[in-house]
């Protein structure tokens, strides 16, 4: 459930962008920095567009490159995959080669994400797109808090780091601390979102509810995250720059 919402809300927003800044029809040049298993990769390939992603982990890639083998042929050929780390994306690419920019869940495995977000607006053609989904420091408390554990929430409120469900020690960050960064990279702020405002304590083991259940799941979580206050207690943020 988790990561079903999780995909299908910023593809909606995502959509939303793309929409409002390019013409209709136009094959966008998309680059997707960490891009796991390929799910927005490969969506956004069935739409048309030229997509190259970038994925650091070996099995991550592994399951792309299985997923992209069975994709229809005119697919597969505008899908190209790379071994690579989102921080030597200039070793790779050219500055301004893409017109949209994805990188998502990847900020919070990043000790210092400054250089990285440099080098992905680098990479963006005047007026492109730079996607981000990250951790909400500003809601760590929310997760421990709905699940009954109040010191874990109290601990939350005076750290910017937390132990995913991996069981690793990461880095969360603060809507108006990226904010800035994007205004000092070029790329300032244009709009953003709240994910997972409702569903963020599902446990991994819940079975998905049946269409309609789960279409209101999507309709309550994607106006949660365009609506405040809720969307600043979302699990995730979602934020949309654009290179100017």
């Amino acid at each position: 459930m988790r990561n079903t919402v999780r995909q299908e809300l910023v593809a909606r927003q995502l959509d939303e962008q793309i929409a409002g800044r390019f013409p209709v029809g136009q094959r966008l040049r998309v680059l997707d920095v960490g891009m796991g298993q390929g799910t927005q990769a490969l969506r956004l390939a069935r739409a048309g567009h030229s997509v190259t992603g970038l994925e650091s982990d070996a099995e991550m890639l592994r399951t792309a490159r299985e997923s992209l083998a069975g994709e229809p042929e005119g697919i597969r050929e505008r899908v190209r995959l790379i071994e690579g780390d989102g921080r030597d994306t200039g070793v790779h690419f050219l500055p301004g080669s893409f017109d949209v920019v994805l990188c998502h869940g990847v900020l919070m495995y990043v000790p210092e994400p400054d250089p990285l977000l440099a080098g992905l607006a680098r990479m963006l053609a005047p007026g492109g797109l730079l996607s981000l989904l990250v951790r909400n420091a500003g809601a760590l408390a929310m997760r421990p808090g709905t699940a009954g554990d109040f010191s874990a929430a109290l601990a939350a409120f005076d750290t910017d780091t937390y132990t995913n469900r991996l069981g690793l020690d990461v880095r969360a960050d603060r809507l108006e601390v990226l904010r800035a960064t994007l205004a000092g990279i070029a790329a300032p702020l244009h709009a953003w979102y709240g994910v997972r405002v409702f569903t963020d304590n599902v446990g991994n083991e819940a079975e998905l509810p049946g269409p309609e259940e789960l279409e209101r799941v999507f309709a309550a979580e994607d106006r949660a995250g365009r609506t405040d206050p809720y969307r600043g207690v979302a699990a995730l943020l979602h934020l949309c720059g654009v290179r100017g």
